[in-house]
């Protein structure tokens, strides 16, 4: 993820990842996840190509330091008003909290919802666990205007800090069977949670003559004469056939600007509707699908012509609802944890269902172990689903697959594995700057310029030869001419070596950095 870093740091809208659940129970099927970072410590090298396995003492230490460095490049990689989804179960839920709290801070921490990913019963110890968390966090969680209006739908985006956006009502779920002037409508419960005395009152069901009292542990939503006024104004129903308790008439037209509130539960209500105390509740259950592992499953297999091809894939059902949530039409998705690509196909269908233009980018750590170090799951399983998925549902997409390159380091570039000047370039801004390159027409190998930032003038004395690096440097020819191109500014210049002395280089407001020693070196920017 670091090679992304110089393109796309700040610009991810939304991030969604699934990092492994650390079972451990999946190293027989050789399935589980194995840690391959490039670390020089002897003790996590010892840790490199192996899968982890549930007996492992060392697991959750090894999940952490996996998790750690991703978690603080993801950050870097979001937006300011972006935010990361993620999916976890309860065997590293707590750790995940902890870390998450320490980069993202307690403050923008938004939910934690409860997703059930399976509906069959599942033959665990004592209890059937059915459900997954998804984690939210906002890089900058916004502290005002939280409800907004779909009128106001230019603005969710330009308003500083991170907000769930409205879901936009189904308006197949409202209707006017009794022709009513002020449109469509749809029946709400008319009870609340609660208990509270000037909320406690008997309701006569006016055809039946019924009294009705809130069902146990509830209480009526408003107090009496308000209860008496929408009675009047007609805002009153009592079911289907008026012989039911009291529910309340929701319009279309007053409760579309705000759209639905998100709860923490995505999954199906009971699985039939039901009545308590003569309350029909069938219309207060919104009958929203998120999918299951199972459904993920069976689209994988039907893309594959196959009976099994990865261990739980996510459904895109749980995808795209996250992006109706977070990510406009035009927003960049980050998947650094891509497995079977089910991220990428969500963004696919979504743009192909609403006209979108939103990009991804699908990451995927090496799965590589001591038994199978030629295993690709990005090649084998992530690109071509991506490539079946365009082809299968004629999506009006493409997409690049591509491998990390060489390291650009001061190890490689010692042993002469050079970039080209382009590449170096912004790469070089970005570690003086932290920001990307905005226009990368700037960059001129002849004058050795990288660009510039704020009052700085970023310099590179570079040439894609390890021969004539040895005779480059910051001399007094270049110095000159570069004071006389920027006379404002300060010239920050990373060259090989420097024959100036300090007094002249401060006089003249010019930084030298040494590279390759010093490659890591920010400006004071």
């Amino acid at each position: 993820m670091k090679a992304l870093l110089p393109m796309y740091a700040g610009k991810v809208k939304v991030v969604c990842i699934d990092p492994p659940y650390n079972t451990g129970n999946d190293v027989a099927e050789g399935k589980s996840w194995v840690y391959n970072d490039n670390v020089n410590s002897p003790l996590l090298k010892d840790w490199l190509g192996k899968e982890v396995a549930r007996d492992d003492l060392t697991r959750h230490d090894k999940w952490l330091c996996m998790m750690m460095p991703r978690l603080k490049l993801l950050r870097d990689l979001l937006d300011d008003n972006g935010a990361i989804f993620i999916t976890i179960d309860d065997n590293e839920y707590s750790n995940l909290k902890a870390l998450m709290d320490e980069i993202f801070g307690e403050e923008n921490f938004v939910a934690n919802v409860v997703w059930q990913a399976r509906k069959s019963v599942q033959n665990d110890t004592d209890i059937s666990v059915n459900h997954n968390y998804v984690l939210i966090y906002a890089k900058n969680r916004r502290q005002e205007e939280r409800r907004l209006k779909e009128s106001n739908a230019e603005k969710w985006d330009a308003i500083p800090g991170f907000v769930l956006k409205p879901l936009l009502l189904d308006k197949s779920k409202f209707s006017n069977p009794d022709n009513d002037p002020r449109g469509l409508w749809k029946a709400d419960p008319f009870d609340a949670p609660g208990i509270r005395d000037n909320l406690m009152y008997a309701i006569v069901n006016p055809i039946t003559g019924e009294k009705f009292l809130p069902p146990k542990g509830r209480h009526w939503r408003t107090e009496e004469d308000n209860y008496v006024k929408w009675l009047k104004e007609k805002r009153i129903v009592f079911g289907k056939k008026g012989t039911s308790g009291p529910q309340l008439k929701v319009f279309w037209d007053d409760k579309k600007e705000f759209g639905e509130i998100e709860i923490s539960w995505w999954g199906d209500c009971s699985a039939e509707a039901y009545i308590e105390d003569g309350i029909d509740y069938e219309t207060a259950c919104e009958w929203t699908t998120y999918g299951t592992t199972t459904a993920g499953s069976k689209l994988l297999q039907s893309l594959f012509d196959s009976e099994k091809v990865f261990n739980n894939p996510k459904p895109i059902e749980l995808l795209r609802h996250i992006m109706k949530l977070a990510a406009g039409k035009d927003a960049l998705i980050l998947d650094s944890f891509s497995g079977s690509g089910t991220t990428g196909h969500a963004v696919m269908d979504l743009n192909k269902e609403d006209g979108g233009n939103r990009r991804f980018i699908l990451v995927q750590m090496t799965e590589a172990t001591e038994n199978e170090p030629n295993k690709n799951i990005c090649k084998d399983i992530t690109r071509e689903r991506i490539k079946r998925a365009i082809e299968k549902y004629s999506y009006d997409s493409g997409f690049q697959y591509l491998r990390v390159g060489q390291p650009l380091d001061a190890e490689t570039l010692l042993e002469g594995k050079l970039p080209d000047y382009k590449t170096f370039a912004r790469y070089v801004y970005y570690l003086c700057t932290g920001e990307n390159l905005k226009d990368e027409k700037k960059i001129s190998e002849k004058k050795f310029f990288a660009g510039d930032f704020g009052n700085q003038a970023i310099y590179l004395i570079y040439k894609q030869d390890y021969e004539a690096l040895t005779r480059m440097a910051l001399n007094l020819e270049v110095a000159e001419r570069i004071t006389a191109e920027q006379p404002n500014k300060k010239r920050i210049v990373y060259a090989p070596a420097c024959f100036l002395d300090e007094e002249y280089m401060e006089s003249n407001q010019i930084e030298f950095v040494n590279i390759p020693y010093n490659l890591f070196q920010r400006g004071n920017v």
